[in-house]
């Protein structure tokens, strides 16, 4: 498949949940393949001196405030986290590792920690809720610790928060298509655009 969606995200990021929900559906509407990307928005912030829209009281209101009108645009459940921000390393690795040992398995294990965050307000800051939330989702606890301290994880991680970083990445989430950047769960529409508009 010639068409191809790089989804560059960190779950800690409630943007990245919404556009998530409808991402799969968009590229399967359009033959496009959703790559997924996952980085440390973290990593990001630091080397490009952005920092989280909360850190600014009147803007963190109003953008989770939107939030709640896209996922109402969108039709899925949305709930501000009591507890965030939700430092996301060790969820990250264990998304990038899940990705590079049991690729069938990404979908399920984003579908578990989206929801946990952003719709059941769950404190993933925990590690015992943290570790429940992966058992509950059919993953084993243990195995998921050993693979986030996984060398090869770390690196892979690191190496996508560093292209992420290169290719102009500065929050999440970002999309591209072929060389054009679109950041924000509010530019998909603009993302279908340059699907259906790319060469196949």
């Amino acid at each position: 498949m010639s068409k191809q969606v790089q989804f560059y995200f960190d779950v800690g990021s409630p943007a990245s949940y919404l556009a998530w929900t409808q991402l799969p559906s968009l590229c399967q509407s359009t033959g496009a393949e959703l790559v997924c990307k996952p980085m440390l928005l973290g990593g990001v912030f630091q080397a490009t001196g952005n920092a989280s829209p909360a850190t600014v009281p009147a803007k963190g209101r109003y953008i989770h405030m939107d939030f709640a009108r896209h996922a109402r645009q969108y039709g899925v459940p949305f709930e501000r986290n009591p507890h965030f921000p939700i430092m996301t390393l060790f969820l990250m690795r264990v998304v990038a590792g899940v990705q590079l040992r049991q690729p069938e398995r990404l979908q399920p294990l984003l579908a578990a920690i989206f929801k946990a965050i952003w719709v059941d307000g769950l404190n993933l800051n925990d590690a015992g809720i943290t570790a429940q939330t992966l058992i509950d989702a059919g993953f084993d606890a243990t195995q998921m610790q050993a693979l986030a301290a996984d060398a090869q994880v770390k690196a892979v991680l690191k190496s996508v928060t560093e292209e992420a970083v290169a290719k102009g990445v500065f929050g999440a989430p970002t999309m591209f298509v072929a060389d054009e950047m679109f950041f924000g769960q509010d530019r998909l529409e603009m993302v279908r655009e340059a699907l259906v508009g790319t060469d196949v």
